[in-house]
């Protein structure tokens, strides 16, 4: 999956979200979009420290650990972003970052795998 269309897809489905959970709030689509590009780059940046330093507990965890440091760069897009992206709280963070995981997932198997 390209770079943009992943970009595209998240900021689809922050907006789908936000309608699905009161606790998530997105201003705009425009938004959206600058939200995900944020996000893209705090996974690029931030991420692999991130996992660097849990990798003890995701591997006790078998992997699960690696959905909290999701939440947690969802939190730091929150704070980047001010207003115009709101998560009310940890555990919304984690349900929204479950269901991008599985949205994604889905997505790449389905609609967008290479022929």
């Amino acid at each position: 999956m390209g770079w943009l269309s992943s970009v595209l897809i998240n900021a689809i489905l922050f907006v789908a979200l936000s309608g699905y959970f009161p606790g998530l709030y997105v201003d705009s689509f425009l938004s959206a979009v600058i939200t995900s590009f944020v996000l893209s780059i705090l996974n690029l940046l931030v991420r692999p420290f991130l996992i660097i330093l849990t990798l003890p507990i995701t591997m006790l965890t078998l992997g699960l650990f690696l959905f909290i440091i999701n939440a947690v760069t969802l939190l730091m897009t929150d704070g980047i972003m001010g207003y115009a992206f709101e998560i009310e709280s940890f555990g919304l963070a984690i349900i929204v970052a479950i269901a991008m995981a599985v949205v994604n997932v889905v997505l790449q198997m389905t609609i967008l795998r290479k022929k």
